[in-house]
């Protein structure tokens, strides 16, 4: 059986749809995700998790709704306003991945005030994924692997992966070794495109407001009970070592 993962990252699917099904507005269903997303870094805690990153905004998110948006960003204040001491107190480091264009200054001077104040706690990393966008990622990282080839501070023989890896905005953190989606669908959509090249992946029908601790055990132990080849071939088989 594998070990606990090192890093599992979570796209939060579902809440909108939770809300539909129960004839209630959408943002009714994001502020449920949010005591979903306490509920589970008090889980990733109780477990010993080392990194634990969750989608909460994509950089395609603002085609949604004008009410929409406004609200999940005041949630996202309230949010940053209301747990972060609760952070420093369990030890937890946050970690805001992703663009700050277009963001409002007052969140943003939120959100660097949330990660200076936690940056010297180290137990569980914490990664909101905001305002997010894979692609959007790796171009950021070669205009700056460009940029410091160019300043000579980096030569063409010296890009590798380790080069684009320190780039990322995800940089400092191990790659996922389990990737999970809630509410049934079965894409990647555009979230960490690069670090996932050999996460273990599962895809659960349970919509992010009712996903609990018990269904993170569960994905746990899915992954644990799959074997992890890394393009290699498996020991099962006869005659070929692992």
């Amino acid at each position: 059986m594998l070990p606990m993962p090192k890093h599992v990252a979570i796209i939060m699917d579902g809440n909108g749809r939770w809300a539909q099904a129960r004839g209630l507005p959408r943002l009714m269903g994001h502020r449920k995700g949010v005591e979903t997303v306490r509920d589970i870094i008090r889980a990733a805690r109780e477990i010993g998790l080392a990194n634990l990153t969750i989608f909460a905004f994509s950089s395609e998110n603002w085609k949604r709704p004008e009410d929409e948006i406004s609200g999940l960003m005041d949630m996202l204040r309230k949010f940053l306003d209301s747990d972060v001491d609760n952070f420093v107190k369990n030890n937890i480091r946050l970690r805001m991945i992703g663009s700050r264009n277009g963001v409002a200054p007052d969140l943003d001077e939120k959100i660097q005030r949330a990660e200076t104040k936690t940056a010297a706690c180290d137990g569980l990393t914490l990664a909101i994924a905001f305002n997010y966008g894979s692609r959007s990622e790796i171009v950021a990282a070669a205009q700056k692997i460009a940029e410091d080839v160019v300043s000579g501070n980096l030569s063409i023989k010296a890009i590798d992966e380790k080069a684009i890896a320190d780039r990322l905005w995800t940089a400092g953190m191990p790659d996922p070794d389990l990737l999970i989606r809630t509410s049934g669908e079965q894409r990647i959509s555009n979230f960490l495109l690069y670090q996932i090249a050999y996460a273990e992946i599962v895809f659960t029908p349970v919509p992010w407001p009712d996903f609990t601790k018990e269904h993170l055990m569960s994905a746990i132990e899915d992954f644990r009970s799959r074997e992890r080849r890394f393009g290699g071939v498996s020991a099962n088989r006869e005659g070929t070592p692992k």
